[in-house]
């Protein structure tokens, strides 16, 4: 799906393609790509990068074609494997074309369209549009890394109740989501480093990279924190897993030692051995004795050590 945006005195939809419009892409179905590369010219290896999901962050030139990728937040289905993790965002200029392709429906991007709107203002050119998105992922990975501390809390306050198979299997993949997120941010800042010197940035566009730069930081330092809170959460519960799987296995182990006493006892007296008690009738309530006796002495002496 493709929709054009006047960007000058505010955002407004537009019916066709004109120059120094914005055009936005989503999900592109065959049509999409056809007008891409036929009407516009855009070289197809373009669109195939930012069909990778795993393409870093990062931007070529062309033939005067210039092509940013930038990592941006998604999220999948909560049951995923991960259900935070970053996709690529593609933007793609030359002179009266501005483009951006993304292959998958985010809520960042309606954000972007719906604030702007609000705005106003529309954009000055595609610089400040371009710094303009860096800004919006850094605010949307805050709102993400806020929502992952949410499901981390809320997973911790259950551990604390009792150890269940599925909270760890949260907690990992809450892991997996931070492990993304603190590599995609990452990366955007070393684009947007690079992007400074490379781009025509003016005064307008070096106060808005300040602010792009304080909220990827600030993005940045929480996933971090989150990160380490989650480590060191995982390894406290992995050692409370162990201590009580010690505690049971001590337990046992003292239960058997218990019962190895009178059937030691048993199998003495029950062997087909002469021992001087086979015909006399106190015989058996003595080695039962034996047995009962030997056994309350361990077991209080087991328990003087907290053994059981």
């Amino acid at each position: 799906m493709r929709t054009f945006w006047n960007t000058t005195n505010g955002l407004r939809a537009i019916d066709e393609w004109v120059p120094n419009c914005w055009t936005q892409v989503t999900c592109p179905t065959q049509e999409d790509t056809d007008f891409l590369e036929k009407e516009l010219g855009i070289p197809d290896y373009f669109l195939n990068d930012i069909a990778d999901t795993e393409e870093r962050a990062r931007y070529e030139f062309d033939e005067g074609w210039m092509l940013i990728i930038l990592r941006i937040p998604y999220v999948k289905e909560i049951r995923s494997r991960t259900p935070f993790t970053t996709i690529p965002l593609g933007i793609i200029m030359k002179k009266e074309v501005c483009i951006t392709v993304c292959n998958f429906e985010t809520n960042m991007m309606i954000d972007f369209v719906s604030f702007q709107q609000r705005r106003g203002c529309g954009f000055t050119d595609a610089v400040d549009m371009v710094f303009r998105l860096f800004l919006s992922s850094a605010v949307w990975y805050l709102k993400r890394l806020k929502q992952i501390n949410t499901l981390l809390e809320k997973s911790k306050e259950n551990l604390d109740h009792n150890i269940d198979n599925a909270d760890l299997i949260r907690l990992s993949k809450l892991q997996d989501s931070l492990t993304y997120f603190i590599t995609s941010i990452r990366g955007n800042e070393t684009l947007l480093s690079k992007l400074k010197f490379k781009l025509p940035v003016d005064e307008l566009d070096a106060d808005l990279i300040e602010d792009v730069n304080i909220e990827m930081s600030q993005a940045r330092e929480s996933a971090g924190i989150y990160a380490n809170i989650l480590d060191s959460t995982m390894d406290t519960y992995a050692n409370i897993i162990n201590n009580n799987m010690n505690s049971v296995m001590k337990m046992l182990t003292s239960i058997n030692i218990i019962l190895m006493f009178p059937t030691l006892v048993a199998s003495v007296f029950g062997m087909n051995l002469i021992n001087g008690m086979e015909t006399v009738w106190w015989g058996f309530p003595v080695a039962i004795c034996i047995s009962v006796s030997v056994t309350v002495l361990f077991l209080l002496y087991f328990k003087r050590k907290t053994w059981i």
